[in-house]
Parts: structure tokens; C-alpha cells; sequence
């Protein structure tokens, strides 16, 4: 696999969709965080600012990165029958199958990192994180379980679909159908479990008193909605943008097992491809 490997981050460093994506990412960080000071710069409210609010804005379109990324740079392995040289030279279809997931993964945590990086240009007028160490280590190893497992499920896509065209579109179609999925569910849990109406009254407009929001969800629904979203790669990214981080074991969890069946049923239907 090293020799895979080798062969894999050669090609990376010299991929132009890589560093579109680098670039792009790095740009977007960038005017987003001045963005966001500015932003803070003219509200005058008591609201107070912080690096916080916008670092981790990154989690919504990591894996639309991943998507494209992985599609672009992996669609051609069957049409220039590089999967076919490869086994004919010794490689194993495990060896190329991992050495494939590894490398999707390290390109998407440099993505990343350079969002990370790029960022920190906020930190003359926002300052520092004020979450702590702990929640800051805790947010980032979720990013990076979470592009494990849109790392792992863009794979498969990649390693049996022969078609480059098709591939770049079911996995950013399929990105795309995860976060609006998991965005209806997300909004759905954020509905307020009361609500408050507006009377017109002799002294004007009035607020009602409260009543009971008939679109609350409440009991077994509502744990089952909420194991959804942190179950899904996207649904972590939303509570991450939304720093609502409040069961971080189980989508840690979550993010490996999705990984870990996700590599395992691309392998079994890797090795039954027919591979011309």
C-alpha cells in the first residue's frame, strides 16, 4: 500500500481540482471572518462577538468539498484503466481500495485545515475562542470524524461507478440530499415548544399569552429525530456550525461506524466489480 500511497499523494500535489478547492476554501475563509468582524464592528447592541460564532462554519460545506474532490480526482481510475494496471502489477483490490479512502481523507483535512488556518484572521478584532480548550479540542476531533465518514462514503461511490460524469454528480447530489435531509430534521427539533400570537387591541398591537406549539415535537419522535442528526455527517456539521454540541460520544461513534460500514460494503462490492 505505501507504494500506493506514494503514487496517490504525487498525483495530489500536482491535482488542479485540489488546489481549486485549497484555494477556494482559503478565500471564502477568509472574506467570511472579515465579514463576520465587520459585521460585529457595526451592531451596537449589548450582543457580544466572538471568534466562536463563525469558526467552525466550515462544517456546512466540508463535505461538499469532499464530494467534489474525491469525485473529481478519483473519476478517471476506471476510463484510463489505472485500477486495471495497478492489479497487474501486484497490488491487492484492499490495498487500493484503502490507499483510495486514505488519501480522499487527508486531502479533505487539508481542505479543512486551511479553513482553519485561513480563520484565524478574525482573531485581531474578534480574538480568541472563549469555549475553552476542552470544547475546542472536543469540536475539531468531531470535524475530523465526521470527514472520515464523508470520506469513507464518497469512496465507495468513487471505487464502483465507472463513469466520471456520474460519479461528480451522485456525490455532490448525494451531499446535497444528506444536508437538506438533515437540515428538515434539525429545523423540525428547533421548533419552540410554545408560541406567541399578536392581538389587536384598543391600546394597539399586543402579544398573546403563550400556547402550546402543535409542531413541538416531544417524547420518543423527539429522540429519535435528534439520534438522526447527530448520526448523519451533515447533521453534526449543522449542530457544529450551531456550536450545539450536547451528545459529542455518540457522534463520534456515529462518524466511525459510518465509516467503518461504509468502507466494508464498498470492499465487498469492490472485489465482485468487474474490473476490464
Amino acid at each position: 500500500m505505501n507504494k500506493l500511497l506514494r503514487s496517490n499523494f504525487s498525483r495530489l500535489w500536482k491535482s488542479k481540482i485540489f488546489w481549486i478547492c485549497m484555494g477556494a476554501m482559503l478565500v471564502y475563509a477568509i472574506v467570511y471572518m472579515l465579514n463576520g468582524c465587520r459585521q460585529a464592528e457595526m451592531d451596537m447592541s449589548e450582543y457580544q462577538y466572538s471568534i466562536d460564532n463563525y469558526y467552525f462554519h466550515f462544517a456546512l460545506l466540508i463535505g461538499f468539498f469532499c464530494a467534489l474532490f474525491s469525485s473529481m480526482f478519483f473519476g478517471t481510475e476506471f476510463s484510463d484503466g489505472t485500477i486495471r494496471n495497478k492489479i497487474f502489477v501486484g497490488h491487492t483490490i484492499e490495498s487500493i481500495y484503502l490507499a483510495g479512502l486514505i488519501t480522499t481523507f487527508t486531502a479533505t483535512l487539508l481542505i479543512m485545515s486551511v479553513w482553519l488556518v485561513g480563520a484565524l484572521a478574525a482573531v485581531p478584532t474578534l480574538g480568541f475562542w472563549k469555549i475553552g480548550v476542552f470544547r475546542l479540542v472536543m469540536f475539531l476531533l468531531i470535524s475530523v470524524m465526521f470527514v472520515l465518514a464523508f470520506s469513507a462514503i464518497f469512496t465507495v461511490i468513487n471505487m464502483l461507478s465507472s463513469n466520471k460524469a456520474l460519479t461528480v454528480l451522485v456525490s455532490i447530489l448525494l451531499f446535497l440530499g444528506l444536508l437538506v435531509f438533515a437540515s428538515v430534521i434539525y429545523n423540525s427539533l428547533s421548533e419552540p415548544e410554545t408560541v406567541s400570537g399578536v392581538l389587536i387591541t384598543q391600546n394597539g398591537l399586543e402579544m398573546a399569552e403563550p400556547s402550546p406549539n402543535p409542531n413541538y415535537i416531544t417524547g420518543v419522535k423527539r429522540e429519535i429525530f435528534s439520534f438522526i442528526v447527530d448520526f448523519l455527517p451533515t447533521g453534526q456539521g449543522i449542530r457544529l456550525w450551531r456550536l450545539e454540541i450536547t451528545n459529542p460520544v455518540r457522534m463520534l461513534a456515529s462518524s466511525l461506524f459510518i465509516a467503518v460500514i461504509s468502507t466494508s460494503g464498498g470492499l465487498f462490492a469492490f472485489k465482485r466489480k468487474n474490473i476490464k
